[in-house]
């Protein structure tokens, strides 16, 4: 009879088979929930590495608010930031799911909502959700704005009006630096029920997490903030030594920033084409930056050159044009002839005194910059300098060694050592500009920088690179510092009284390449894209752009 079956032993397996069942669902849910958590982890350590991982402020916020919505099922996000002054703060990043809205960030939709105000007439503004938690630093969570006290959501009504919206659950999580400076607000708005898509609240435990990833977030931006300010700080310091290095002569003030910006335009139109012969180039950001830094710091080296060799305008000019000096001698020999008894007349001294005049005024021609002087001119010089006047320290040459080593200048106007000393701010800027840190993405810089005067043919400086030994960058530098040089309005080695045309730069320009000293497909790639022309429109005169 044990066996029986009774309506007692019923109940009791009964009752038996709803605790196992009630403690099977919670195990379940604990699981669910102890899963759910450990994925929610997992996801805000994967946020976080990624947010620290990257650079760009701007790709940075965009990515907070979007990753903050996705983990809390939010329809919508805005990212608020502290203005400089402290007394507002400023909308960054706003997007909503269903009004199909995302401005700010790298979208280059401008977000023209004006800031909001921390204080009014000196009182914190805690009518103002997102002022309230930026001056309190305490989270707000909202089941439905609509019935907030304390705040006022006028204006949300407004919106939601304009757009046929309903805003309702709200969250909004200070963000917090690692001093514990409160530096912007993250709001999201809506939270909605995964599978239904119905707005709810925020779950619980949405507040711990989300806090977390707000205070990633606002070391990861206090982060890219402090590399972005590094940075310009130092792209401002190198452009104040360029210029005062440009304001070291009259005539190459801004040489150095139209040299940047053509190398950078020319790059950059390298990263476009899609064909030619630079159909494969392209130079990531870290590359780009890394030029660009070359060019503006291309001729730091001039730092040691000699204003009056970088200024000379004239062959006997150091720091002032010596010729009024070999004037005076001149008229010294014409107060002196006929001194010695050799002259018998006044028609013969007439006759000397004019061939003296003679003399000089050939002597002050030879003063002038010109691209080539026959060697006859030379003989004559020469014959000039071995006359002599009487002074009191005894005889003296019309031309002293120096003036005539000057003078005797066949092409240009610096003599030999000069243009050693010319050529050497190329050297030393290699070696200034070895002795900085410079991280390993752009450790580079130096030797770009201190190749712009290098010639595939091997025969530039200062290290006589040839052919592939000159990195791209370089070349292309290389051509942006001779074209500006030919181009500028005003340059002491310039011998003619005009600018040159731009038909005549290109002229030259085409004479280096068959010479081989500049690369014949990045000339050519320059003239194919009318990078010329545009920098012609832009720097040069109206009486220089003969040709389109």
């Amino acid at each position: 009879m044990s066996d029986q079956i009774t309506p007692e032993k019923i109940y009791s397996l009964s009752s038996n088979r709803q605790i196992n069942d009630l403690l099977n669902d919670v195990v379940t849910r604990l699981k669910d929930y102890t899963e759910s958590q450990v994925q929610h982890l997992n996801q805000l350590a994967k946020i976080g590495v990624a947010l620290s991982g990257t650079r760009n402020l701007d790709q940075l916020l965009e990515m907070i608010v979007d990753e903050a919505r996705a983990f809390t099922f939010a329809d919508g996000g805005t990212l608020y930031l502290v203005t400089a002054d402290g007394a507002a703060l400023r909308i960054a990043i706003a997007q909503n799911e269903t009004l199909n809205m995302r401005m700010g960030g790298v979208t280059g939709a401008p977000i023209t909502w004006p800031p909001v105000c921390l204080k009014i007439d000196g009182q914190p503004n805690n009518k103002n959700v997102c002022a309230y938690v930026a001056n309190s630093g305490n989270i707000a969570d909202i089941p439905d704005v609509y019935e907030a006290p304390g705040f006022n959501f006028e204006n949300t009504r407004k919106i939601d009006a304009q757009n046929k919206y309903r805003s309702k659950s709200m969250l909004v999580i200070p963000l917090r630096d690692h001093e514990n400076e409160i530096i912007g607000v993250l709001q999201l708005i809506n939270a909605r029920e995964p599978e239904t898509g119905e707005v709810i609240p925020f779950a619980p435990e949405y507040r711990e997490l989300t806090s977390a990833l707000a205070s990633q977030a606002a070391v990861a931006i206090t982060n890219a903030r402090l590399i972005r300010d590094l940075s310009n700080l130092f792209d401002s310091f190198i452009k104040t030594i360029a210029s005062a290095i440009d304001e070291k002569s009259p005539y190459t003030g801004g040489h150095i920033e139209r040299v940047a910006n053509l190398t950078m335009d020319i790059a950059k139109r390298m990263n476009e084409v899609k064909e030619g012969s630079f159909a494969d180039t392209f130079f990531n950001e870290d590359q780009l930056w890394e030029l660009r830094l070359a060019a503006w710091l291309h001729d730091t080296g001039k730092i040691t050159t000699p204003e009056y060799v970088v200024d000379k305008r004239a062959k006997l000019q150091t720091i002032f044009d010596r010729m009024e000096l070999v004037r005076m001698r001149f008229e010294v020999a014409k107060a002196q002839v006929g001194s010695d008894g050799q002259v018998q007349n006044s028609s013969e001294l007439n006759e000397q005194i004019k061939r003296l005049d003679e003399e000089f005024q050939f002597v002050r021609g030879c003063n002038v910059t010109q691209e080539w002087v026959p060697p006859a001119t030379l003989d004559r010089l020469r014959a000039i300098a071995g006359e002599t006047i009487k002074t009191a320290n005894g005889d003296e040459y019309l031309l002293n060694d120096n003036e005539l080593t000057n003078l005797l200048i066949q092409k240009g106007n610096l003599t030999d050592a000069e243009r050693q000393l010319i050529n050497n701010h190329a050297l030393v800027t290699i070696k200034m500009l070895e002795k900085l840190p410079f991280p390993k993405k752009i450790k580079n810089v130096p030797y770009i920088a201190g190749a712009h005067h290098e010639k595939l043919n091997g025969k530039g400086y200062p290290l006589g690179l040839k052919g592939d030994q000159i990195v791209l960058q370089a070349r292309i530098m290389t051509l942006s510092d001779i074209f500006e040089a030919l181009t500028a309005k005003d340059r002491p080695y310039n011998d003619k009284k005009e600018p040159r045309k731009l038909s005549e730069a290109l002229k030259i320009i085409n004479f280096m390449v068959k010479d081989g000293e500049l690369d014949a497909d990045v000339v050519q790639f320059f003239i194919d894209q009318k990078l010329h022309i545009d920098y012609a429109h832009h720097f040069l005169t109206p009486e220089q752009l003969d040709i389109e």
